[in-house]
């Protein structure tokens, strides 16, 4: 039968819509969005920035300096509103990780300051 691709479609679609219009499914979806796209815009950003350094090892740095301090806070969303208990462990993980790395990155930064962008 050659609608069937489309039932699954319009099925896919409703159930979608149905799960998204329901406040009990998650009545925190759109602050959720809200929360995870502030650091995402944030990491883009510094990202950007600090790969334009002319020393490469700066820009190594500085760029994942950034992605870290943007991974870390996207974790912390996780927390807040994730329920699966692998996603909030490997969130945990990205937290303790990361924080480490970027105390590291910090550290080295301060050390080689960055000359030219």
């Amino acid at each position: 039968m050659k609608s069937t691709p489309l039932l699954f479609l319009v099925a896919a679609a409703l159930s979608t819509y149905l799960w998204a219009a329901d406040p009990d499914a998650n009545p925190n979806i759109e602050q959720m969005h809200k929360d995870y796209m502030a650091p995402m815009s944030q990491m883009s950003e510094s990202m950007h920035k600090g790969v334009m350094a002319d020393d490469p090892d700066v820009a190594f740095a500085s760029g994942m300096l950034a992605h870290h301090e943007g991974a870390v806070a996207m974790a912390k969303v996780q927390l807040k509103y994730g329920k699966d208990a692998q996603m909030r462990k490997l969130a945990e993980n990205v937290i303790k990780t990361q924080e480490a790395e970027i105390v590291e990155m910090k550290a080295w930064l301060a050390k080689h300051p960055a000359s030219g962008h």
